[in-house]
């Protein structure tokens, strides 16, 4: 092809030429009759780099212009000649590749219907493009054209690019089907491709098939390795991924850095704080402990480690802070039970000017509970509105949680109500909202309009809904419930769902078949259900079912003081002082510290806490003077105290004495 390419009177009116020209100055040519240049561009290579960079600066104009000044070019389409032909379709392609990267769909597929030549270069283009857009269905239909053409028109290129769309559990069996056209067309041996499969099998949740794969290579390079660590890693086989790391790490090849990370977060879901330690140390040898990724991942797994102050102090030293690593230490503060440090932080970052997102918001919403400010909830409720949060799920589902979990039902249903759309969270959330303020009939009705949305449920949507029915004691409706969840929407019930089924039966006095549906359990019964038998025991009074709880608690929890509390409890209220104190000397002497009670209340934004005979408030004497004075008045209308409630006020002998 003997044509040049020109753009001629290049100067200051066009400020998109700096960034366009500078990787061709060597072809600019200086007119000696004007104070102008023009760029010249003599070979197809230029053309299709400067069509490349055309697209990535965002100059779409300069597109249209080369293509119809290509189509004017006759000898562009002279696909007699054999040196010509493979020059051109570059061309084409690139015009092909500039037309998708700048979302000109069917400019593209008019380009490609109406090329003179095409090769598997175009078809791959084509499906990238398409794929890369979201289009997944034209671009799986570009890809059956090409089949249906011949498998000479694949390349490995072919494979890897529809792999990479085959990214979630729906489109397993493409990826299957997908690797059977690989062994036809013989690529089962390229390093490239048996690299892609791995990471689509373990994407679409196939973890064996990728584990297959794995083992059938070869030849293995670190995409290959670090493509299966963090596949087991991604679906939570840490202990098979940690265990992989090692065994790479003994073999020839080094791994990256996005193996480390993988290797991190493997440490951060067994909560393996040692081996954790060991690879921070290799980190820091490697220089690589300051790339942000890793550093948001060693924050992530010192905090589920419990390791407060290691991630903290990444935190505080790290060169350089984004989003996700604010997220991080906020969540890691409120996992560890550090929820005002957490909402201080969130506060002094606000103060700072700190770009403030979504993730954030929903990591500090989630440390609400009962004893935290309404008043700092409903500043930040303000906040996600000026912010022009309001839109997010995630912030919203928050939001839902902040207000029920503060006592302000009312504005989680209002939160809810304008929420669209709703997702299956959003769901649990407010569900949830109704059984903890006691509205369990408002909870099961809330799930029938969950089912008739077509949201499926979740574990987390039965669990309220359990907690809903021994609230209001509908036994039948919690046992269907258990029922259809393997039933129906097969889904495993874990020891929390057990606990509530065994709370249910134990708050509505059915304390034998309680005892009963422990043993019939298909798991081993935990400390979260013998809790349960045991707290229905006191609510009932029944000391014999009680000692039996207890005791089971005892074995699986010896340090825990809720056993010695509930039968101290339990013996109270029918009298037994001898066998109440020998509970508490047994736990004085187990060396088991009981947690002290705290209450609160908020008022004018500040939250006023109060423990057991608190006289270290600063109204502490007006305060006790006005309780005084309403028990005395309580009395006055007949009111009797239950021993039960006010033992832990009175001296035991003084007990023992009145008893």
């Amino acid at each position: 092809m003997k044509s040049k390419w020109v753009f001629q009177k290049l100067n200051s009116n066009f400020p998109f030429c700096s960034s366009l020209i500078s990787p061709f100055i060597t072809k600019i040519i200086q007119d000696p009759t004007s104070s102008t240049s023009k760029l010249v561009l003599d070979n197809y290579v230029d053309i299709s780099r400067l069509l490349s960079i055309s697209a990535k600066e965002g100059h779409f104009h300069l597109g249209p212009s080369l293509h119809a000044s290509f189509i004017k070019t006759f000898e562009s389409f002279d696909n007699q000649n054999v040196y010509n032909v493979p020059n051109a379709t570059v061309i084409w392609n690139s015009l092909l590749s500039f037309y998708l990267k700048c979302d000109q769909m069917r400019n593209a597929v008019k380009l490609f219907d109406d090329m003179p030549m095409r090769d598997t270069v175009s078809w791959n283009t084509m499906v990238s493009g398409f794929l890369r857009n979201g289009e997944f269905d034209m671009g799986f239909g570009f890809f059956k054209r090409s089949l249906e053409l011949g498998f000479y028109q694949l390349d490995q290129a072919s494979f890897t690019i529809i792999l990479s769309a085959c990214d979630r559990p729906e489109l397993s069996l493409v990826s299957k089907m997908i690797h059977c056209l690989v062994y036809l067309c013989g690529y089962e041996e390229e390093v490239t491709v048996g690299n892609a499969l791995i990471t689509s099998y373990f994407k679409c949740g196939s973890s064996s098939s990728g584990r297959k794969v794995f083992g059938e290579m070869r030849v293995r390079n670190v995409i290959t390795w670090t493509a299966v660590i963090s596949g087991l890693v991604q679906n939570q086989l840490y202990e098979e991924g940690l265990k992989l790391f090692v065994k790479m790490r003994l073999g020839l090849i080094n791994p990256n850095s996005l193996t480390y990370l993988s290797s991190v977060m493997a440490c951060s879901g067994l909560q393996a704080l040692c081996e954790g330690r060991q690879i921070h140390g290799i980190l820091w040898k490697l220089g690589l402990q300051s790339d942000l990724c890793i550093e948001s991942a060693l924050m992530d797994m010192y905090s589920k480690c419990g390791s407060v102050e290691d991630a903290w102090q990444i935190f505080e030293f790290a060169e350089e802070l984004d989003g996700v690593s604010m997220t991080v230490i906020l969540v890691g503060f409120a996992q560890n039970g550090f929820e005002e440090e957490a909402m201080q932080l969130f506060v002094k970052m606000v103060k700072a000017g700190i770009e403030i997102d979504p993730n954030m918001v929903s990591a500090v919403l989630g440390v609400f509970g009962v004893d935290t400010s309404l008043g700092l909830g409903k500043q930040i409720h303000s906040l996600i509105i000026k912010s022009d949060f309001t839109s997010n799920p995630f912030v919203n589902n928050g939001l839902i949680n902040m207000y029920s979990k503060c006592g302000d039902l009312e504005d989680s249903i209002k939160v809810f109500s304008r929420m669209a759309p709703r997702n299956s969270v959003s769901w649990n959330s407010m569900i949830a909202a109704f059984a903890r303020h006691g509205n369990g009939l408002k909870a099961l009705e809330l799930y029938e309009g969950m089912k008739l949305e077509g949201v499926e449920p979740t574990d987390v949507t039965f669990l309220s809904l359990l907690h809903a029915c021994s609230h209001v004691g509908l036994v039948n409706k919690g046992m269907e419930f258990l029922k259809s969840m393997t039933e129906v929407h097969r889904i495993s019930p874990r020891a929390e769902h057990y606990a509530c089924v065994v709370d249910m039966l134990g708050r509505a006095g059915l304390l034998n078949e309680a005892r009963s549906f422990i043993e019939r359990m298909p798991v081993k019964p935990n400390v979260l259900i013998w809790q349960a038998l045991l707290g229905a025991c006191s609510i009932h009074g029944d000391s014999e079912m009680g000692k039996y709880a207890a005791e089971k608690l005892f074995l699986a929890q010896p340090d825990s003081p809720a056993p010695y509390i509930l039968m101290a409890n339990i013996y109270s209220c029918s009298g037994r002082w001898k066998e109440r104190a020998k509970a508490i000397k047994r736990m004085k002497e187990m060396g088991v510290d009981k947690e002290t009670g705290i209450s609160w209340i908020e008022i004018e934004k500040q939250v006023h806490s109060f423990v057991v005979d608190d006289k270290m408030h600063p109204q502490a004497d007006t305060i006790h003077g006005v309780l005084a004075e309403l028990l005395r008045l309580m009395i006055d209308e007949g009111y009797v105290p239950n021993k039960r409630f006010i033992l832990h006020c009175l001296d035991q002998v003084e007990v023992t004495d009145n008893s």
